[in-house]
């Protein structure tokens, strides 16, 4: 046994992340992965069939302590990410890459859950449930989609692309978080920073300190700084450096030291090899296997529709911004980096508010406290605070109980704000599922993680209307993982559920910040404590909509693109990546970047992260999660509220507590009464 590593620890003990350094993470991973392998040596070694007890919760309740320790490093990579602690995770990676492909490729594994999945062989099968008898079928598809049917040099060939694809996407992630750290803009004269909201500049302010120049303001292409200054700098030279900065990330027109274009290449190569190998016509093929849409062509004829009806209003959107820019600013063609300047500057003329006059009514306690108390209604469960080992000391940690029974539904980890060496963007993980046995039951552990402003000067961070929003689209996702009444491990929500519905619980979340009780219970001005004032919320209301056919057509733009990569065996260049880019704009945007511009070279969420052809998953689950809420919309309280806790309680029951142990389609009907529609989301998007 391996002691004093704290990634070594019961599955029901907390992981003491103060203690875990770069040094721990090989001899762990290691010893973890050896004692996984002894044991299914073991296990695959007994005669046909095992029994449901003595294989499946065997073999979960043996990985589960290195499933864990690798979320747990994984995690601590994208949220700390110390140069010692990359070299370990870098050097440990291919080990944990070679075991599950080799987990995956082990026919003796899958001989016994074909023997489990054999009516003749194993009597149990026919008093098997739906939930046991999925979780055989997506495991059986899994062992076909991780090669274990290949033999000899094609078996060989995928092992090797999955090393090399996982070390690729690995660096594709360093080389964006690398770029946005080292790029840096210093300012000496604070008018160059005027129109940017205080707490901006006290950060820029900060951030100079830091680094031995007060008398400056340090300017980078995070988003907590990135956006404020699209959106306010008066600056255009201030606006188009920032601009260039951020659109030029990670490829040879920013830092060429962290250019991403030959892994772009390398990866959509290997990509096409990998589905080659598998005997499927392309990648896009592969990934639809195990997604609610049946094939690439009904996927690009949904997006296709969706861009037919949004792009007259992107347009419309597009010349309403012109003619305002050259009516009240002289200004007669808009460059890329004044879009968002003056959008904010036209949002406040029609709608009379800005980000500015709303970010004092939402300070982070106070939307906190909300947030605790609306879920608590809407789901019947409590959030409280306890102190848990962390690994910042702005983290918050709640420990999750049903509200009516007193049961430990789990815990959850919330990491807010920006910082050097963290990830960009927002996200939820799970250190641990929930899994109960005959010998273990464990609740489930979850991070949210967030890139908001930190606080500056004592004051405390002020959010956004959008922050709200994703605050609250991210707590969709750890509600699912955290409610889920589903004792199998195999049927866990981010196991189970299709790729393109797992977005249906965080995008549904999204809605209830559109209602004026809701941002009452989140609002307390930072000086007053006053109430969000209606009048502010029906001008956030009204504004809703606002540029909605430019954001749809650039969501769409995404999903085009990330089908159009991925459809066909294409020997991709990165010149080639850039026109398909190009042409797919043209067919699309109504806002073209320059021709330096390099979007892909910062795209993780296809070359790093899950969604390479499945980016239009975000399209898809948006017709599930609004039609969703309009269950809500349709049984509002007396007073108007959508917070129904009848509702809140069958979303709960027949969407989070299932997981992932029915179809997608079968718990949205269950939930809905019927089958989804799109009315409700080109409703809410005002396209109807």
């Amino acid at each position: 046994m391996l002691t004093n590593n704290p990634l070594v620890v019961g599955i029901n003990e907390f992981i003491d992340y103060s203690a875990v350094k770069a040094e721990h993470i090989e001899p762990a991973i290691k010893f973890l992965i050896d004692e996984n392998k002894k044991f299914v040596d073991e296990l695959v070694a007994a005669p046909t069939p095992l029994t449901w007890e003595t294989f499946i919760h065997r073999l979960n309740e043996n990985s589960a302590q290195l499933g864990r320790a690798w979320q747990v490093v994984g995690h601590l990579n994208s949220v700390v990410n110390t140069p010692e602690f990359r070299e370990a995770f870098t050097k440990t990676l291919p080990l944990i890459v070679e075991h599950s492909t080799l987990m995956g490729l082990n026919k003796d594994l899958y001989k016994h859950y074909k023997a489990l999945a054999d009516q003749d062989l194993n009597p149990e099968y026919a008093s098997y449930s739906k939930e046991q008898k999925r979780i055989l079928y997506l495991a059986l598809q899994a062992f076909k989609l991780s090669g274990v049917e290949l033999e000899g040099e094609q078996k060989q060939k995928f092992i090797e692309i999955s090393d090399k694809l996982a070390q690729l996407s690995q660096k594709f992630s360093e080389n964006c978080l690398d770029s946005v750290d080292k790029w840096s803009y210093y300012v000496s004269d604070i008018n160059e920073l005027k129109g940017l909201p205080e707490d901006v500049i006290a950060l820029c302010k900060e951030l100079a300190v830091a680094e031995g120049r007060p008398n400056e303001w340090k300017l980078v292409v995070q988003i907590p700084v990135y956006v404020p200054v699209m959106q306010y700098a008066e600056s255009e030279d201030l606006r188009e450096k920032l601009y260039r900065g951020f659109s030029t990330i990670a490829s040879e027109n920013g830092n060429p030291e962290f250019d991403n274009s030959s892994n772009i290449e390398q990866i959509l190569h290997l990509k096409n090899e990998l589905a080659k190998v598998l005997g499927f016509k392309d990648y896009a093929d592969l990934q639809l296997e195990t997604r609610m849409a049946n094939d690439s062509h009904e996927v690009m004829n949904f997006l296709d529709d969706l861009a037919k009806r949004s792009k007259p209003f992107a347009q419309r959107d597009l010349d309403e911004l012109k003619s305002f820019a050259k009516a009240e600013f002289n200004k007669e063609s808009l460059n890329p980096w004044d879009i968002a300047y003056y959008s904010e500057k036209l949002r406040k003329s029609k709608y009379s508010y800005s980000d500015a006059e709303l970010k004092p009514y939402l300070p982070v306690d106070s939307v906190f406290s909300g947030w605790k108390k609306i879920i608590s209604e809407l789901f019947g469960v409590t959030l409280k605070d306890i102190q848990l080992p962390k690994w910042n000391k702005d983290i918050v940690s709640f420990e999750v109980t049903d509200t009516k029974s007193g049961e430990l539904l789990g815990h959850l980890y919330v990491d807010l704000y920006a910082r050097n060496g963290k990830q960009s963007g927002a996200w939820v993980n799970i250190e641990r599922n929930r899994m109960k046995t005959e010998n273990v039951f464990s609740t489930p552990i979850v991070y949210l993680t967030c890139n908001f402003i930190p606080p500056v000067d004592g004051k405390p961070s002020q959010l956004t209307h959008d922050d709200v929003i994703t605050l609250f689209h991210e707590s969709g996702h750890a509600l699912h993982a955290l409610l889920t009444k589903v004792d199998e491990v195999d049927a866990s929500a981010f196991s189970a559920v299709e790729w393109d519905a797992i977005e249906l619980p965080s995008q549904m979340m999204e809605n209830f910040v559109w209602e004026e009780d809701v941002m009452n219970l989140l609002s307390s001005h930072i000086a007053t404590k006053e109430k969000l004032p209606p009048e502010l919320f029906e001008k956030i209301y009204k504004a809703k909509n606002f540029q909605s056919g430019m954001f749809n057509v650039r969501q769409l733009e995404f999903a085009l693109f990330d089908m159009t990569l991925h459809i066909g065996m294409k020997d991709l260049k990165i010149a080639d990546v850039m026109r398909i880019l190009k042409e797919v704009r043209e067919k699309v945007a109504v806002v073209i970047p320059p021709d330096w511009a390099r979007f892909p070279h910062n795209f993780s969420h296809i070359f790093a992260g899950g969604y390479a052809a499945g980016y239009y998953s975000y399209k898809w689950a948006e017709v599930l999660s609004s039609d969703a809420y309009s269950l809500f919309e349709e049984n509002r309280l007396a007073d108007g509220s959508t917070l129904n806790p009848i509702i809140g309680l069958r979303y709960r029951e027949r969407i989070l507590e299932v997981g992932g142990s029915k179809p997608a389609e079968e718990f949205f009907r269950d939930f809905r009464g019927r089958d989804p529609q799109p009315d409700a989301m080109l409703r809410h998007q005002g396209l109807i």
